[in-house]
């Protein structure tokens, strides 16, 4: 299977997980311990293929797993989940949730109007110039950008996607950092190289040093599907995890 790419993938996406408004889901709500306590509704669909991916099925498969939801029912059965656990945070996860902006737009425009905040998880790869000035407009809101690898050349390896689409998302953090809008990069390091991480905190400190005082650092779980996923593409982790947060040597 050759190189794709994801910009191509969110259209054809569109398609099967969109529904006017309404946007497909497999699982809602989640309560979770990530952030403190966060209310997610896990959405299906996503424009890129990552081989350690741990949420591959509903990513694989969006047009036999989950049901329509609209903003409103997303809303309110994530800020019901909140309010049972006394959460003040809330996402979209699972899959790529920018797939579907007029959806999340509306989300957002619910979440500026209540007591909650929103985090978005995003691989960054749709965030263009308009859709950026869209979210910069959103007041209770920050963005999580997670980059795959520190080069094009290990982002394709990855994901499958164009390596060209690397440099997408470091132009997009470029438009983040130009609009204001809070948020922070976490990047997958469990398959570079010291150099290749130090090549790429300065290349991200020329597009703002602000970026690498809350740079996150994100590492491969080992679950028995990522395991055999990794096995059988041949890509070895240098640093991995069992699922229970325990260093483990890939083997």
């Amino acid at each position: 299977m050759g190189l794709f790419d994801p910009l191509i993938q969110a259209k054809e996406l569109a398609r099967i997980v969109l529904r006017d408004d309404m946007r497909k889901y497999y699982r809602i709500p989640r309560a979770g311990r990530w952030y403190g306590g966060i209310a997610t509704a896990d959405c299906c669909g996503c424009n890129l293929k990552c081989v350690f991916c741990w949420s591959n099925k509903p990513r694989d498969n969006p047009d036999k797993i989950g049901k329509f939801y609209s903003a409103e029912q997303v809303f309110e059965k994530i800020t019901g989940c909140a309010r049972k656990n006394d959460y003040r945070l809330l996402r979209i996860s699972g899959n790529e949730p920018t797939i579907g902006k007029k959806h999340l737009l509306k989300i957002l425009s619910m979440v500026d109007k209540s007591e909650y905040f929103f985090i978005l998880e995003t691989n960054g790869t749709l965030l263009n110039e308009e859709f950026v000035s869209d979210l910069s407009q959103k007041s209770n809101l920050h963005i999580r950008v997670s980059l795959k690898g520190t080069n094009p050349e290990e982002f394709s390896m990855l994901t499958g996607a164009l390596p060209e689409t690397f440099d997408t998302i470091m132009h997009n953090m470029k438009l983040l950092v130009k609009s204001k809008i809070k948020f922070n990069l976490a990047v997958m390091l469990s398959f570079s190289p010291d150099k290749n991480i130090m090549l790429l905190k300065e290349s991200l400190k020329k597009i703002s040093p602000n970026i690498l005082e809350d740079f996150e650092e994100e590492y491969v779980f080992l679950y028995p599907h990522v395991v055999q996923r990794l096995r059988k593409v041949g890509i070895k982790p240098l640093v991995a995890y069992t699922p229970s947060g325990v260093p483990e040597k890939f083997v």
